[in-house]
This record gives C-alpha cells, structure tokens and sequence, in this order.
C-alpha cells in the first residue's frame, strides 16, 4: 500500500500536512482558503514556492493575507475556518445554518444600497 500526503498544498489542512487522518474539518479549512480565494479575486500562496518550506509556514499558521475589502463578517468567518485548532473550525452544519441565515437577511433588506455597499 502506498501512502503519502495527496493533494494542492496552499488548500491543505496543516493536520493532514503534518500525516493526520483526513476530516471534514479539513474540507472546512480548505473552504475558508476557497472563499478567502474567491472574495479576494487573489490565488492563495500564488508568489510562494509549493514546496516543503511552505507547508512547514502553513503548519506553524501561515495564512493568504485577507483583503481589507471582504466584510468583517466574511473575514471573520474565512479565519474561524482556518483556524490551526480543529476544535475551533465550524461544522458543514454550523457552516450551512450560518449561511442560510444570512441568505434569509439578506432578503429582507429592502434597501439595495445597504447590501453592495
């Protein structure tokens, strides 16, 4: 059987970069790296080296920089998605109810302006 760490390193958890079993909580980790990507137009780690060097950064929180135009309320949530501690990443249900919440708010502002501010 082979074995060894699959996968695109600016995505990966450092939990499976340090040879840990694969988790959902890592699938949220890299979801957070996938918004933070998709919000900021910006490839996470695009004028770093994939190599070991990098996923040693990333082990010891390395992280893609947050631009300062994303929502606080995103920002926030793309770092709690990230965070180191698995513990402290939301689940895909605390991930969808948040969401979901959101989508119903954001309906329910009548004014346009307010949302693309």
């Amino acid at each position: 059987k082979e074995e060894g760490i699959y996968g695109v390193l600016p995505y990966m958890a450092p939990e499976v970069l340090r040879g840990q079993q694969y988790t959902k909580a890592a699938d949220i980790y890299s979801f957070g790296i996938i918004m933070n990507e998709f919000l900021s137009e910006e490839i996470p780690f695009n004028d770093i080296p994939h190599n070991e060097f990098l996923a040693i950064k990333i082990c010891k929180g390395f992280r893609p920089t947050i631009s300062k135009d994303i929502p606080k309320l995103l920002a926030d949530l793309i770092i709690k998605c990230w965070d180191a501690e698995i513990k402290n990443r939301p689940t895909t249900k605390e991930l969808y109810q948040l969401l979901k919440k959101w989508n119903v708010e954001i309906k329910n502002i009548k004014d346009v302006k307010y949302i693309f501010k």
